[in-house]
């Protein structure tokens, strides 16, 4: 295995680079760690998807640097960073990120506001008098 493995994942407008080697299991996000980071549970279960699914949770040490959208969009851009700098350390982590759905880009962006409404859809309310 390769030093330092560094990889890219993003969700929404959220860009994460993460810098994945051997180590004792330590995830820091932005220079904090990942709970003080993503104060949310659930963020934090998602962000941490990977390990889950492979089941090994401590044998790297993981450096993220995020930026860009809000906290949901981070967090699943660091679990997108995370399983693909999995799938380079080792080739048969590929299947089951795969099949868990944890290496496909979820290209879904919000749309734009547009002229003469209220919203992307949303119509300003029709006034007959």
């Amino acid at each position: 295995m390769v030093d330092t493995i560094t990889t890219v994942g993003r969700r929404k407008t959220a860009v994460a680079r993460v810098f994945m080697r051997k180590g004792s299991g330590k995830i820091l996000v932005n220079g904090l760690e990942i709970g003080e980071y993503l104060k949310s549970e659930t963020l934090l279960i998602d962000a941490k998807k990977a390990f889950v699914v492979l089941e090994d949770a401590g044998k790297y040490d993981i450096k993220v640097n995020v930026r860009g959208g809000g906290l949901s969009g981070q967090a699943g851009a660091i679990r997108m960073g995370i399983a693909r700098a999995l799938v380079e350390a080792e080739a048969e982590n590929r299947s089951p990120l795969k099949k868990a759905g944890l290496l496909t880009r979820d290209a879904r962006e919000v749309e734009r506001k547009k002229y003469g409404q209220a919203g992307a859809r949303r119509r300003f309310q029709f006034s007959k008098r």
